[in-house]
């Protein structure tokens, strides 16, 4: 297992992506299976900084999990719970194409298409987020 803090600031996220990318490639996970990741990872703590941590700061603590062909990820924070405690449903925003695409709105449906046994839960005033990810793609 691997564990560490990012703090919540766009800047050191981008820094704890990279450092989640080192220890998945420590793990063995190719370079599909990366930039999946990559982009999973990125979806999770822009949405702790932007929603979770929006009026103050903190930190976002990951743990990897290796188990076999895939890694379990964890990431917990003291933020503000996700609206209603629960994961938002897996659909997109909707779409104007005469007005143009939404801005926003496609993290959560990114994160669920991309990743396995996606879970949340809030305990003693942490969110506690969780996903699996595979090592090697299916080519």
């Amino acid at each position: 297992m691997t564990r560490f803090e990012i703090d919540s600031d766009p800047f050191a996220v981008r820094a704890g992506v990279r450092e989640f990318l080192a220890c998945l490639k420590g793990c063995g996970m190719d370079a599909t299976a990366l930039g999946t990741a990559e982009l999973v990872m990125a979806e999770v703590l822009n949405n702790i900084v932007e929603h979770a941590y929006a009026d103050f700061g903190g930190t976002i603590e990951v743990l990897v999990h290796p188990q076999g062909a895939h890694v379990l990820v964890e990431v917990a924070d003291r933020g503000l719970p996700l609206p209603c405690g629960s994961l938002p449903g897996r659909c997109l925003p909707p779409m104007d194409l005469v007005d143009g695409l939404p801005e926003g709105g496609f993290g959560w449906f990114i994160i669920q298409e991309l990743a396995s046994d996606l879970a949340y839960r809030r305990k003693d005033g942490r969110n506690h987020t969780s996903f699996c990810l595979p090592l090697q793609t299916d080519r």
